[in-house]
């Protein structure tokens, strides 16, 4: 079997197939898989990330498709992280990204990866992060990372991407749900897709509105861009306004502060996985239905039991029986 330190040393040559399997460690959240992300986190930090989120039915994926082939054109390598949404019973993704993307995953200077929510709220998925470390030490220098779609808990991507695409599409209440979304503070660029049906115009107004409103306290004025992507039309200025945002966050000195946001998230989720974990693991003791009892009973303080459960050590497996 291949060692974590071959395969980081693979994916930094840019070996797909180390890529896919590094992915695949990431994704199932193996030990192995945390040791390559530990051992290539570092080696990154050069990709322009960028978040493309928006409502079901406003045509991200097809927008991405159309992005990159822009994006390659003008001589980036491309990666692209699709989160699905997964299936409440198998776990699995519902892998639709795939079929709309075909066009530009031949590209040998794109990979393109699926990735489960699994129930992650955010709109991304747990293995978002470890997979964002494994492209970008890989040298894609342009990152695209696709949100599920839910709508309103679509923040995750403001800790993770320098640049943020909100998508919206007329017909489909997109006003509203900009308004839910706050999306005055998820997006640096607005892109109204399928512009070429009515009411494209409207919702165009209403963003400006909002934008307007908003103004005084953005040092960045995010542009509106119309879009239709099944015909490649507005891409062009879309991967023209990136290349701005990314200009300035260069001249402003935050391009490399994302940097530490992004790590700073890291630890975060690292975090809450690791109670989850731990929670889990103590869900399968004989003993944890006695400590429900005993907390419904006033026997114990439920702030106690998770307490012990946190700090447990993971080779003490009956640490907590002296709660009861």
């Amino acid at each position: 079997m291949i060692s974590v330190a071959q395969l980081a040393e693979k994916i930094q040559a840019g070996d797909k197939r180390a890529i896919a399997r590094g992915l695949t460690w990431v994704e199932k959240a193996t030990p192995e898989g945390r040791e390559l992300v530990r051992s290539i986190f570092a080696k990154g930090g050069q990709a322009h990330v960028i978040g493309i989120t928006g409502a079901p039915g406003v045509g991200k994926s097809t927008l991405v498709n159309a992005l990159t082939l822009t994006l390659r054109a003008r001589g980036h390598r491309v990666g692209i992280l699709a989160v699905d949404p997964s299936s409440p019973f198998s776990g699995g993704a519902i892998l639709g990204d795939r079929i709309r993307m075909q066009e530009s995953v031949m590209d040998p200077g794109v990979f393109m990866r699926s990735l489960a929510s699994r129930g992650h709220l955010g709109g991304l998925s747990r293995a978002t992060f470890g997979a964002l470390a494994v492209l970008d030490a890989a040298g894609f220098d342009k990152i695209l990372i696709e949100t599920v779609g839910a709508g309103q808990s679509e923040v995750e991507i403001m800790q993770l991407a320098h640049t943020t695409l909100v998508v919206l599409a007329p017909g489909l209440g997109d006003d509203i749900q900009a308004i839910k979304a706050g999306i005055l503070e998820i997006g640096q660029i607005f892109v109204v897709n399928k512009a070429d049906r009515d009411g494209a115009d409207h919702t165009v107004r209403q963003l400006k509105t909002m934008l307007t409103l908003g103004s005084e306290t953005l040092d960045w004025v995010p542009p509106i861009v119309k879009t239709v992507a099944e015909k490649s039309e507005g891409i062009g200025e879309v991967a023209d306004a990136i290349e701005q945002h990314r200009t300035f966050l260069f001249q402003r000195g935050l391009f490399q502060d994302r940097r530490l946001v992004q790590t700073e998230h890291m630890i975060e989720q690292s975090l809450a996985d690791e109670v989850a974990r731990r929670l889990a693991d103590a869900r399968q003791r004989p003993v944890w239905r006695q400590w429900i009892e005993a907390v419904s009973h006033g026997e114990l303080d439920a702030s106690q039991v998770a307490l012990a459960i946190i700090e447990t050590r993971e080779e003490d497996s009956d640490g907590l029986k002296h709660l009861k």
